[in-house]
């Protein structure tokens, strides 16, 4: 009996093993069949629905479809990156649709598509991938490999890759807590989570964040009035990514996003970043693996991202550059003290 239960669990089909869409790291393929077109150009304020099915091949090679609506979403990709393809969101409303398929347990998933070639989507992934080997306070992600089908038109794109992004509710759940969103300042937040997602920023060379508007930035906390932990998301901004469009805000007064900049707040004891460091330490040799295994990236972009990667590791083991660097938040003559707002969405 015991030897029969095991060969039942062994065989249980993905969504119900507990691996789900995000238990993997395999591309998934999907292609989204519809009014393309109008979906693509809907570049409004308030971004109307779009009926599509979207069909998906699982382990088996089976194609597997269901009926989905989707709305473009966010800001800068959407409306002033003059991106091809804007962000999307996937809605599953239609529950008997996705019953027992890899998508049952999703009600709502963000879909980053790629603005200027896909390239820059994957090593977005990769900034993902980093950050879910510091802690599991950390968004999952699912690269996938994306077919637009516009039925209206008979066309089919070639395939290319994109991002599916966790639901922040099921990020919470799954760390026993609750999102919450107030306004507070970056010393109000749960010191560890801050730190750690303030010194990957730097690692990534990302400064289009801020804890003070939310910006790229979501709080989860043990209940409602809890303090608050920090989790980041949206690095295509990044130095790591090195998007075309991507620039540092005017009032960092940096030159290029792939100069680093240290956007945390002043500490006068440096020591409170040792174990942070230590985490990032522990973590070199995993980052390494994550980029050689990287059969989606050239060799050239390997090369490229783990040698922007060591720099920092080079700073941070380096006590002179260390302290200018971190340090920079405590220099009143510098930029280190903006706080920059971003662009308000309320369809991120």
């Amino acid at each position: 009996m015991k030897k029969l239960i095991l060969y039942a669990f062994l065989v249980l089909p993905t969504f119900l093993s507990g691996q789900g869409l995000f238990g993997t790291d395999s591309i998934l393929q999907i292609t989204i069949s519809g009014d393309i077109k109008s979906l693509m150009n809907d570049r409004a304020d308030i971004p109307s629905d779009h009926p599509m099915t979207l069909t998906y091949v699982d382990t088996a090679g089976l194609h597997v479809k269901m009926n989905i609506t989707t709305r473009t979403r966010g800001n800068f990709r959407r409306k002033l990156g003059g991106c091809t393809y804007p962000p999307v969101m996937l809605v599953f409303q239609d529950k008997n649709s996705i019953e027992n398929t890899l998508f049952s347990e999703q009600r709502k998933l963000k879909l980053v598509m790629p603005c200027r070639g896909d390239e820059y989507v994957v090593k977005e992934y990769m900034g993902y991938k980093i950050y879910n080997l510091l802690t599991p306070m950390s968004f999952k992600t699912r690269l996938v490999r994306i077919t637009l089908e516009d039925t209206k038109r008979s066309k089919l794109t070639p395939p290319f890759y994109g991002i599916l992004l966790e639901e922040e509710h099921q990020l919470a759940k799954r760390n026993n807590m609750v999102s919450v969103e107030r306004k507070m300042g970056s010393r109000e937040a749960e010191p560890v989570s801050f730190h750690r997602m303030a010194v990957f920023e730097y690692l990534i060379a990302n400064t289009d964040w801020s804890v003070e508007y939310l910006q790229n930035v979501k709080l989860l906390a043990k209940d409602s009035v809890g303090i608050a932990f920090t989790v980041p998301y949206d690095f295509d901004h990044a130095g790591l990514v090195s998007a075309p469009y991507a620039k540092p805000a005017e009032e960092l007064q940096m030159s290029s996003v792939r100069e680093r900049r240290y956007r945390g707040y002043c500490l006068t004891d440096m020591t409170r970043l040792d174990p942070i460091f230590k985490e990032f330490n522990a973590i070199k040799d995993q980052i390494n693996s994550l980029y050689e295994s990287a059969s989606y990236l050239d060799a050239g972009s390997k090369k490229t991202a783990l040698k922007f990667i060591d720099d920092f590791y080079a700073v941070i083991k380096d006590p002179q550059k260390l302290k200018r660097d971190f340090g920079y938040p405590c220099d009143k003559s510098g930029t280190g003290n903006i706080i920059i707002g971003g662009l308000k969405s309320s369809n991120e």
